[in-house]
């Protein structure tokens, strides 16, 4: 067995809930603005939020909700949500945040599968979640904002909790955020208050967020990316966010210019738009030093325009809902192209061949495997799925292909599931996207495989034109010889308004795939 350690200073772990971690980082400056409403600039200092989370937790407590139940939250991004969030965990029970874009059936499927009792839910989505009740364990919607017929936040809050409801905070199921769906039904990830909190301390080892710093939260909170890396890693650091409900670029720079935000957490497509969107141009982004990537792979050549448009380092991180999320984080002082960085601390790895089981030596790639205290207790409900992706031993199998450079950095060649088969050859999808994004016409680009009688499979590609260009399909030939293997190069080009993506900037291949063999 060939382990690869982290190289970074070992945190303490740490017998403490998400919450109180969160008061402890968040300090005692009772009126130091910590949560800004994007849309409307409504305040949420630091006393404001604790003296809130207590309330609302001591109101849900009064409802009889507790350790052993589940409560969802159906909300896009606001001050409430993170005190909703709060709020649930403090009072020992368990969180399952949905994504606000779901229709019933996927929000039904959620409430079902995960067992909820309560909803949490923001005033526009009741047509929603009124039509996915039926068969739920679910008693009660309560709404963020007053609604006829329902009781409010606000009417919930009561006498304050003084203290964290005990639990284990090893084995207690704080999170249960669900999967991205991009293969089958999405399934529930069970996260402990320690997964979360070590992995807190693991990112600000990693990552240079300031105490003071006020950056710009469009990222989900419902996804685990939005939800621990940034809301829960910002405010522990004694940050402060400003809330989007959805990205919106010239909103979103607008916000960055305003409060001169520094560090900024992003996603490819983003990255994509910070690179060629003239708006860029009419706003003061000259604040931002430092943006992270995640949640998807971004090109180097993506990485690079972006950074030398903003003048600002632009870094990758990489990880998974089932590593609450992060393992990876590439290092402000030496951000390299197409890399996503060292191990976080207290995190060890291994790539292991998929074909022969055998670990990878110094160079060589493999699937990879983690192990650390960020890594999740298992599937809700999911016992195979479980015993198919964590080993008894705590490894945690993440269907990447990986590499390490000699200076410990990893890089990720991509999903396994996702490599496409060209007469034998493999050929990375998010290899040949990058490339296609360096193309000044093209502005998104997405890449299949598809059944091939000669070859096995053959790559598609699908690009959507950069806005104000024209995108000649036929002048890419040139282009693409210049930039790939032969059989890595698409044997056919769709043009298309929008290529499908999740909520944290996943290509839904899946859904590409059977729109293309549909017709």
């Amino acid at each position: 067995m060939n382990i690869f350690h982290s190289t970074l200073p070992a945190i303490r772990l740490r017998d403490q809930g998400i919450t109180d971690r969160l008061f402890e980082g968040m300090g005692d400056a009772p009126d130091r603005v910590v949560l800004i409403d994007g849309p409307t600039g409504a305040e949420l200092t630091v006393g404001g939020m604790k003296d809130r989370i207590r309330r609302l937790a001591g109101g849900l407590q009064a409802r009889g909700i507790g350790p052993g139940d589940v409560v969802a939250i159906l909300a896009p991004n606001c001050p409430d949500f993170a005190v909703a969030f709060h709020a649930i965990a403090y009072a020992g029970a368990t969180v399952t945040t949905l994504n606000p874009s779901y229709t019933a059936h996927e929000v039904q499927h959620q409430l079902a599968d995960s067992g909820a009792r309560l909803v949490l839910a923001h005033a526009a989505l009741l047509p929603v979640v009124s039509a996915a009740l039926h068969d739920t364990g679910v008693t009660e919607v309560i709404t963020f904002s007053p609604a006829e017929g329902h009781a409010s936040l606000d009417d919930l809050l009561a006498d304050p909790l003084a203290a964290q409801v005990p639990v284990d905070f090893a084995a207690h199921p704080v999170a249960l955020p669900y999967s991205s769906g991009t293969t089958g039904l999405p399934k529930g990830v069970r996260l402990s208050h320690r997964n979360l909190v070590s992995n807190v301390d693991q990112v600000h080892v990693a990552l240079n967020i300031r105490p003071g710093d006020m950056s710009v939260a469009f990222l989900p909170f419902f996804h685990i990316y939005g939800m621990n890396t940034l809301m829960n890693a910002f405010l522990a650091r004694g940050a402060g966010l400003v809330c989007m409900p959805r990205f919106d670029l010239e909103a979103f720079l607008g916000h960055v210019a305003r409060h001169r935000s520094r560090l900024v957490l992003i996603a490819p497509p983003v990255a994509l738009a910070l690179a060629k969107s003239p708006l860029v141009d009419q706003h003061d982004v000259s604040s931002i030093e430092l943006l992270m990537s995640g949640a998807a792979p971004l090109g180097g050549d993506v990485a690079a325009a972006v950074g030398a448009r903003l003048g600002c380092q632009m870094i990758q991180g990489y990880g998974m809902t089932e590593m609450s999320p992060v393992s990876h984080i590439v290092p402000e002082s030496d951000p390299r192209p197409g890399r996503v960085g060292l191990t976080v601390p207290n995190t060890e790895c291994r790539l292991v061949d998929p074909v022969t089981g055998q670990d990878a030596g110094p160079g060589g790639e493999g699937e990879l495997w983690v192990r650390g205290p960020q890594v999740m207790l298992g599937y809700h409900n999911a016992p195979q799925a479980t015993a198919s992706t964590l080993t008894p031993d705590g490894w945690l199998m993440t269907g990447d292909l990986a590499a390490f450079d000699d200076d410990g950095q990893l890089s990720i060649r991509d999903r396994l599931k996702e490599l496409i088969k060209v007469s034998g050859f493999q050929v990375a999808p998010a290899e040949v996207e990058a490339d296609l994004l360096a193309h000044p016409d093209i502005g998104d680009a997405a890449v299949i495989g598809v059944p091939d009688d000669q070859a096995g499979e053959r790559p598609v590609a699908f690009l959507v034109p950069r806005a104000g260009h024209t995108l000649h399909v036929d002048d890419l030939g040139p282009f693409l010889a210049e930039q790939l293997a032969s059989y890595k190069r698409p044997r056919e080009i769709r043009v298309v308004e929008a290529i499908p993506k999740s909520a944290s900037g996943k290509i839904l291949r899946r859904v590409l795939k059977a729109q293309y063999l549909g017709g």
